[in-house]
């Protein structure tokens, strides 16, 4: 049973960093890409940053380029999204999701797991 489980979200001020995890589980990170997504109060879900199960190649949205990094551990079958100068307008659940491909080109509507989410918010 392929299952995804988001931790690392809390509270953290302007300029700060997290780094949140997206634990793998009934698949390996070689035979499905992972995207991050994120929703904020009131708005769409939004993905912004991917990683190809194949070579690992790497995506971002243009709102968070150059300031998260998305990456993996095999062995820990683990995902990680490193964010640094966090802002205000980052505050949302962040989600971890795979539509059971190799690649990076799924929107939302594709994706078939989920994890639950962990809360990031940043705040002064």
């Amino acid at each position: 049973q392929i299952q995804l489980m988001e931790s690392g979200g809390g509270l953290v001020q302007p300029g700060g960093s997290l780094r949140l995890s997206c634990a793998a589980s009934g698949f390996t990170l070689d035979d499905y890409a992972i995207t991050w997504f994120r929703q904020a109060p009131g708005k769409e879900r939004e993905g912004i940053s991917c990683m190809t199960s194949s070579d690992g190649s790497t995506f971002y949205h243009a709102s968070v380029k150059g300031r998260f990094t998305i990456s993996r551990d095999n062995a820990k079958n683990t995902v990680y999204l490193q964010m640094n100068s966090l802002k205000p307008e980052d505050t949302a659940v962040y989600y971890c999701a795979t539509d059971n491909t190799v690649l990076c080109e799924g929107s939302r509507s594709d994706m078939n797991y989920w994890g639950k989410g962990t809360l990031v918010t940043v705040s002064s």
